[in-house]
């Protein structure tokens, strides 16, 4: 989660960091490499130096909650929430402070480092596993991002749980630390860890053998957001798509020839002959974490072009879904 990041202060610079078991943890893998392939320690060593010095180098730019007076206008906190909650995304991105977008560069910089070196340790599974731990949070907490930003724009919610959202932004942006993350995010890890230990199967492309699956690794707060909405077909197709890999249009397509050729089940082989050609969507790998994210985003931007276009299908992500469903319930 992002609390795995940590503000740090030296000489006066706050930047952000790593937090003392990750610290620990690229010692430890040092200390392994430097042992048995000393060129790849000395990569890992500039690449974690680069990333300190980014996380000080964000220090430079001004707080968020810093009070500035430009020109006799003022600029404070209160204009920035007022500014997340009323600019469209495609606009935003020029109305925001650079200590923003630098933090989130700290994050994805974070990612790149840590994928590296799981590159590197995984013939030592006690390495790997952690590594590839503090990969999936900071994808959980980008996904998570994502989702925030996309209820700041959904009429749903009312203007009180927006300012509350943005506030949590803005802490996030500021601290490191999403102040949501204890509640939220275990719960979408947990989402990626029961899908893959349920790979598709595809048979009758029915999708219930999966979702029991899934369903059976996931807490309560899973199965009331399935009663109350798995009668929606919005919510039924995206959580297809989640379980499938497919997309809303090629498990129509897969659907189509078993109905009209009379198959009474498929194989994963078999999809794939049917589709021919590249697949919509990334294909997620267990093995990398990060074609979790790609994953989401494709969904993600698939959905939002069928918004704009009123084409039928999904016009959200699952995981968008699920924790709007629980930022709901707070």
């Amino acid at each position: 989660m992002l609390e795995s990041s940590l503000v740090f202060e030296r000489d006066g610079l706050v930047g952000l960091g790593l937090k003392d078991q990750e610290e620990r943890l690229v010692e430890e893998i040092e200390s392994y490499l430097e042992a048995i392939h000393p060129e790849e320690n000395i990569l890992v060593r500039k690449r974690f130096i680069a990333l300190k010095s980014l996380g000080e180098a964000i220090s430079l730019f001004p707080s968020i909650r810093e009070v500035q007076a430009i020109r006799g206008v003022v600029r404070d906190e209160n204009m920035l929430l007022e500014s997340l909650c009323e600019f469209a995304p495609s606009t935003r991105l020029l109305h925001i402070p650079t200590r923003i977008v630098a933090t989130r560069s700290f994050l994805i910089a974070k990612c790149h480092a840590f994928s590296f070196i799981a590159l590197l340790v995984q013939d030592r599974n006690d390495l790997y596993s952690q590594v590839r731990e503090i990969v999936f949070s900071v994808i959980c907490t980008l996904m998570a991002e994502e989702v925030y930003f996309s209820c700041l724009e959904d009429p749903v919610f009312s203007m009180d749980i927006k300012r509350r959202l943005a506030n949590d932004l803005i802490v996030l942006w500021e601290n490191g630390i999403d102040p949501r993350s204890g509640q939220h995010l275990p719960a979408l890890e947990a989402l990626w860890t029961a899908r893959d230990n349920a790979p598709p199967i595809f048979g009758t492309m029915d999708g219930s053998s999966e979702l029991v699956r899934i369903s059976l690794d996931l807490g309560k707060d899973w199965q009331e957001f399935l009663v109350k909405y798995i009668d929606d077909d919005e919510t039924r197709w995206a959580l297809e798509e989640f379980l499938f890999g497919l997309s809303y249009e090629e498990i129509r397509e897969v659907r189509s020839r078993l109905g009209r050729f009379g198959i009474m089940a498929v194989g994963h082989d078999e999809v794939r002959s049917f589709l021919g050609g590249c697949p919509a969507y990334t294909i997620v790998r267990n093995s990398d974490p990060r074609a979790a994210y790609d994953f989401y985003i494709d969904r993600r931007d698939t959905a939002a072009f069928r918004r704009r276009t009123s084409a039928p299908g999904p016009r959200k992500a699952l995981e968008e879904m699920y924790l709007k469903f629980r930022i709901a319930q707070e």
